[in-house]
């Protein structure tokens, strides 16, 4: 009986002291803040995690449906996803990106996917190149900037007068977006490593359009794959950028005076301390990515501001009344100024309306530094971010009648900080914007002081790869312009 009365009173004492412990921890539960989580989201497929739905909305020309589809899913603050074999975490409006941009060198830090990387042949040792890799970052914006840029002015106009008076002036009809990727290729070429030779600019034409198709897919290196073709083609423009800098390393020898005035000679004459060059390989990655941003974007920014000039009659009007006025103060054979861009303003607004619809770049990748909180969701060190342009440009919260082509919200003080980014913002902002600005407003300045056009296919579909592209190439129906200066 003893025994039966002590058992009994054991397990109540058991029972109890679990009742308890559970409303301890039920009452902790509640009133200790718990750790933060990962952000809302989904991974996908192994490997190539959601890269295949993101490719699709791609090629259905609607980019930004991936990224609203997910905000209004998951999260508007920031949501987690897959693409390109890396673990991302997408930070969305406004806030977002000023928190991307303000936090540049403190939680984050410039990061290419891998596909990325291998495209553009990156050096393995990247570890033990940063100190070049800073000092090359340091020297572009001094060569970009508008200052050092001006004296390109008469050369992008002279340039894009030839162009279009051998591609275009012959023909009734022509393609715009392969012949404004000519043009953007032989500028590049005469700025930046100051090559003029047609065969030797068509070859990187060339090589630069084979690359460009694969340079955002998932990494499976397998035969016949995108990827796969991008870091063949690569690896060929790699040892084509490494002849011309041993090239021009013996030019810079041998003539032991002034130094041509372009972005890789300028490279060239870095040295440290020491005075040791910069890494080649490394220079030679840099050279190829700056062909890809000038070649890529401004080719696709010229094609869709003549697209939406074609559909919007009251805008190319406008923009021919601005650019007219121009020309007409011009003296015979004068070329474009500095002071001639500056008054290229309502132009320039309708060149960021085609920004904000057509964006060129979708965003950009950085990898997280340091653990930190963020809309209390945990950001773990390593993980990879995203900012986008999607998440913004075509928001009606940020701009009503999100579809409307409008130029004029570009107007007075225009659209609120943080929400227009198509060149990124903070420490790492798109060095190249005002070398875009240039290319693209003489482009255009001579465009439509010679022509008229029509798009002769209107319905034709617009696909992302990366930047937007007509799938025929926007076929156009040339009318001279009657010019009298």
């Amino acid at each position: 009986m003893d025994i039966f009365f002590s058992s009994s009173y054991l397990i109540q004492l058991v029972i109890l002291s679990i009742s308890l412990l559970l409303i301890i921890f039920t009452i902790y539960k509640h009133k200790s803040p718990s750790r933060p989580k990962l952000p809302p989201g989904r991974r996908g497929w192994p490997i190539v995690g959601e890269t295949l739905e993101y490719g699709r909305a791609c090629k259905s020309g609607e980019p930004e449906k991936f990224i609203i589809d997910r905000m209004s899913n998951y999260s508007t603050d920031v949501f987690q996803t897959s693409l390109f074999g890396e673990n991302l975490l997408v930070f969305c409006g406004a806030s977002g990106n000023k928190f991307m941009f303000s936090s540049a060198n403190k939680h984050v830090t410039p990061w290419w996917p891998r596909s990325i990387s291998a495209a553009l042949n990156f050096p393995s040792d990247m570890g033990f190149l940063q100190d070049d890799l800073t000092k090359l970052r340091a020297m572009l914006p001094e060569f970009l900037k508008p200052e050092a840029l001006q004296r390109y002015i008469p050369i992008m106009d002279s340039m894009a007068k030839e162009h279009l008076e051998i591609a275009w002036s012959p023909y009734n009809e022509v393609k715009v977006l392969p012949l404004t990727k000519e043009y953007t290729i032989a500028v590049a070429c005469r700025v930046f490593i100051n090559i003029k030779n047609l065969e030797h600019i068509t070859r990187f034409a060339n090589l630069f359009g084979l690359l460009t198709k694969g340079i955002l897919s998932a990494p499976i290196k397998l035969p016949g794959t995108a990827f796969s073709r991008a870091v063949r083609e690569g690896k060929l423009l790699h040892e084509e950028f490494l002849a011309i800098i041993r090239e021009k390393k013996m030019e810079l020898l041998e003539k032991k005076g002034p130094a041509k005035e372009d972005l890789l000679s300028r490279m060239l004459l870095m040295a440290d301390e020491n005075d040791r060059g910069m890494n080649e390989k490394l220079i030679a990655s840099q050279m190829i990515g700056f062909f890809i941003g000038s070649y890529i974007t401004t080719s696709s920014t010229i094609t869709s501001m003549l697209r939406y000039l074609a559909e919007f009659p009251n805008v190319y009007s406008k923009v021919l009344k601005e650019q007219m006025e121009i020309a007409k103060s011009k003296g015979p054979g004068e070329l474009l100024s500095w002071e001639d861009i500056q008054k290229m303003k309502y132009s320039w607004n309708v060149t960021c309306e085609v920004m904000r619809l057509a964006p060129p770049i979708q965003g950009a990748y950085r990898e997280v530094t340091t653990e930190f909180t963020y809309a209390g969701s945990i950001i773990p060190k390593g993980w990879k971010a995203y900012w986008t342009v999607a998440s913004t440009h075509k928001n009606p919260k940020y701009f009503p009648e999100p579809e409307k082509f409008d130029p004029s919200r570009f107007e007075g003080r225009g659209p609120a900080p943080y929400t227009f980014v198509p060149f990124g913002g903070g420490p790492h902002m798109c060095p190249g914007k005002e070398y875009s600005r240039l290319e693209i407003l003489t482009f255009i300045h001579n465009v439509v002081t010679k022509f008229k056009w029509e798009k002769l296919n209107p319905d034709e579909k617009i696909i992302f790869n990366p930047a937007p592209s007509p799938v025929n190439g926007l076929p156009v129906r040339l009318e001279p312009l009657i010019f009298k200066n």
